[in-house]
């Protein structure tokens, strides 16, 4: 297996992850939606209505994160098939195999990722 193939399986595995959580976070924020839909809680008067309102922020804050890992997995892709996968985008080194292997993702160096 190449180096390349390997890193495509990792992010296609870390790709999956992040839909499936994506669905996970779609999910809960229709609940809470739902849930405040359902209730008469008013977030400016109620004591629960900011309680309401913050799950939701939480949640869309999540969704975002997610939206996010999703974006810099299919970049991390994009660069495995144009050949720049591995290669710091400041400097032009080879990215360290140890950094790549924690951070699939990285785009940089270690000693560009400290400036």
């Amino acid at each position: 297996m190449t180096p390349d193939t390997t890193a495509r399986a990792r992010l296609e595995e870390l790709r999956a992850v992040t839909l499936e959580r994506l669905s996970a976070l779609e999910g809960e924020h229709r609940a809470v939606v739902d849930a405040s839909r359902d209730s008469n809680a008013d977030d400016e008067h109620d004591p629960e209505g900011s309680t309401i309102a913050f799950e939701r922020a939480q949640v869309d804050a999540l969704v975002r994160d997610a939206l996010a890992r999703l974006e810099s997995v299919d970049d991390a892709l994009r660069r495995i098939d144009d050949g720049t996968y591995g290669t710091c985008t400041r400097c032009g080194e080879p990215i360290a195999a140890g950094r790549l292997e924690a951070r699939p993702t990285a785009t940089t160096c270690v000693g560009c990722a400290g400036r």
